[in-house]
């Protein structure tokens, strides 16, 4: 460790190296093996300042995939731009490549629905628990069908209240 590591070490408290920042504003930094002023070793971090620090605004790709593999010590060096871009341009091809595919998926799939070759989804719409009184049946009754002792719940619609 240099004397002006160690001296702004010991000036600032830890010393943390700025890696680099992503395109959502993150911050990397890499903090090297320091001894604290006790003489205690502390081992080198990886960490990142996040743009929005807020953690219930964080969301799932804040971090880009790269970045994250750095961090959590998965790759030795940090992503370089080049690489960023590359795998964004990779990432939006394959995202067209999925869409065009499922495209022709369902024009094959209404082709096969037309000829015949495939049966059509049945769609049923059934409302209400199996275990309902009114099970099956297309109206709610006015008129209770239970009493305390056999209650079904949803058995009985107060007048004037239709579903």
């Amino acid at each position: 460790m240099s004397r002006i590591t160690s001296l702004l070490r010991r000036t600032f408290g830890m010393v943390k190296e700025h890696i680099g920042t992503d395109h959502l504003g993150n911050k990397y930094y890499f903090i090297p093996e320091q001894k604290s002023w006790t003489g205690r070793v502390i081992r080198p971090r990886r960490l990142v300042e996040a743009a929005n620090p807020k953690e219930f605004e964080y969301m799932e790709g804040s971090i880009p995939s790269e970045w994250d593999a750095w961090i959590r010590g998965r790759r030795k060096q940090p992503p370089t731009i080049e690489e960023l871009l590359k795998n964004e341009r990779y990432r939006e091809q394959i995202k067209i490549k999925a869409g065009e595919a499922g495209e022709r998926d369902k024009a094959l799939q209404a082709k096969e629905y037309e000829e015949g070759l495939v049966a059509q989804p049945v769609q049923t719409q059934v409302k209400g628990h199996a275990s309902a009184t009114q099970f099956g049946q297309s109206e709610f009754s006015e008129d209770p069908v239970s009493t305390a002792n056999t209650f079904q719940p949803g058995s009985w619609t107060p007048p004037g209240n239709k579903k």
